[in-house]
């Protein structure tokens, strides 16, 4: 068929339709809403999943974490009665990882502790990180002003410290930010540096919180002793922890599982009890990309059903279409239309019908998420796919849910459709 048939056929189908406003509107209104619902619901989905995957990358996909966590047997005693807890990790499994395991580049110890920071009338409770170099490394987040701790720092065990963004905010405003003096549990450090915190939303204790100040660690022994004591709120227990964390880089991607297997067994050999947690943010990432492909496949499928309702409400106002007009494809026969003539007809008329629903659709489905991300601030991305997926089936549906009403106008007897009232 030329191309001036075709576009005759269109016309022709535009035509019918415009014949039957509302009609045609109210059956193409299920089309728009399959169509919009298929792109709004994968863009909620990819949205939600991006934002998942990026946390887990910044964790670093060649990382481990490891987590001192208190035994819960220890924990339920520690409620009913005053004492030391003591659990977790060790400055010996920090020391044994790094120099038993060939597979692993680098460790990275950590110390935490809740101080009160203050300068001048302003103070908060912040986080206090006490680390090496080697965090920031493994760590990335974005240096806004000055530098990090150096290795000079932790071989003078320089008082000075490296905030977040957040903190600086509160504690340093309307002050100079780089080399001010801030006292942290009764200690002076000078600044050195502001970083942006990123706190993601994963399963793994994420390193890093909004409010934290980084020290060496060298300085948190001298000046707060080699264990760290916390006071629990509500009761006089204590807690004795030497490292709350260890980071552990891997030379490879292929190594981290079987690294992450050798680091369970070893703490496992040395520890009594379970009293630490080993996360691998490459186990998340795989995990995460499965759980978006099935959150993918079920929002498709949810909003493939009203597709569906479209499509049958297409065929069905197509068949009250050809009943009305019998008489008319009685005429086109009689003077001679072929039967192939009168299918493409109406199936001119069902596609015009739903790809003018999906057009619609898709300009509703693109709004839908714009409107999501600005109302609640939920990040939303709109994948071209959806977009080529969605305008693909609802034309598919048009020629699936369009052939039988088609054949049936074709397959009416010439003679009984002029005598047809």
């Amino acid at each position: 068929m030329d191309s001036t048939k075709i576009v005759r056929n269109i016309r022709l189908g535009i035509k019918d339709l415009m014949l039957h406003k509302l009609r045609s509107f109210l059956t193409a209104l299920g089309m728009v809403f399959g169509v919009g619902s298929v792109i709004a619901m994968l863009a909620v989905g990819e949205g939600a999943s991006k934002q998942a995957l990026e946390q887990i990358h910044k964790l670093g996909s060649n990382n481990i974490i490891i987590n001192s966590m208190k035994p819960v047997e220890q924990a339920t005693y520690d409620k009913e009665a005053a004492r030391l807890s003591m659990y977790g990790l060790l400055y010996e499994d920090e020391i044994r990882i790094r120099e038993s395991l060939d597979t692993v580049k680098r460790t990275v110890p950590a110390r935490m502790m809740r101080k009160d920071a203050r300068l001048g009338e302003r103070n908060m409770e912040l986080r206090l990180v006490c680390t090496t170099p080697g965090w920031f490394e493994l760590v990335k987040r974005r240096l806004v002003a000055g530098r990090v701790i150096a290795q000079r720092d932790m071989i003078k065990s320089a008082p000075v410290c490296v905030l977040t963004e957040h903190g600086a905010r509160r504690l340093l405003a309307t002050q100079h930010s780089i080399g001010e003096n801030i006292k942290i549990g009764g200690v002076f450090y000078e600044v050195i540096g502001i970083i942006i915190s990123e706190v993601g939303g994963t399963s793994i204790q994420v390193p890093d919180q909004e409010i934290d100040a980084y020290i060496p660690i060298t300085v948190s022994i001298e000046r707060y002793g080699e264990a760290t004591y916390d006071h629990t709120s509500g009761s006089r227990s204590m807690e004795l922890v030497e490292l709350h964390a260890i980071l552990v880089e891997v030379e490879s991607l292929e190594q981290v599982e079987p690294s992450a297997a050798a680091i369970r067994a070893m703490l496992k050999r040395f520890h009594k009890k379970e009293d630490y947690k080993v996360s691998v943010p490459l186990t998340l990432l795989n995990q995460a990309k499965e759980t978006k492909r099935t959150f993918n496949i079920v929002l498709g499928s949810i909003a493939g059903i009203s597709l569906l309702v479209g499509g049958i409400g297409i065929m069905n106002i197509m068949l009250a279409s050809v009943t009305e007009r019998t008489r008319e494809i009685g005429i086109r026969r009689a003077i001679g239309a072929k039967k192939r003539q009168i299918v493409l007809q109406f199936l001119t008329e069902t596609l015009v019908l739903s790809l003018a629903g999906g057009l619609i659709g898709t300009l509703f489905g693109i709004g839908i998420p714009k409107i999501i991300t600005s109302l609640s601030g939920m990040p939303t991305v709109i994948p071209g796919y959806g977009i080529l997926l969605s305008l693909g089936i609802s034309i598919s549906i048009g020629i699936i849910f369009g052939i039988y009403p088609a054949m049936r106008a074709a397959d009416l007897d010439p003679i009984e459709a002029l005598r047809h009232e």
